[in-house]
């Protein structure tokens, strides 16, 4: 089963800001870019052409793997603000 497959089991309610804000100049230099291979709902892509992090936070599963795994921990993460993001079926 590929990502988009298992994502479309999931229920969003998606918000209109993401709660996911890298900065940008980090994410320019940083060579490894471990948040695009860390993230399981593949929310992140790195752009080379715009040399830009895409986050695509409406897919976001709110482990926390991306905050935990930057190494310039310049990632600014929060919870989605009440009843926005990932709806979890047992609370």
């Amino acid at each position: 089963m590929n990502l988009d497959k298992n994502l479309a089991t999931l229920k969003y309610t998606p918000d209109t800001k993401s709660h996911l804000q890298p900065c940008s100049e980090d994410c320019r230099v940083c060579k490894n870019r471990p948040c695009i291979n860390a993230c399981p709902a593949g929310v992140y892509e790195w752009l080379e052409d715009k040399q830009k992090l895409l986050v695509k936070y409406e897919n976001c599963l709110e482990c926390g793997a991306c905050r935990i795994i930057c190494e310039k921990k310049s990632l600014k993460w929060e919870y989605p603000k009440g009843t926005k993001g990932v709806v979890f079926k047992k609370g």
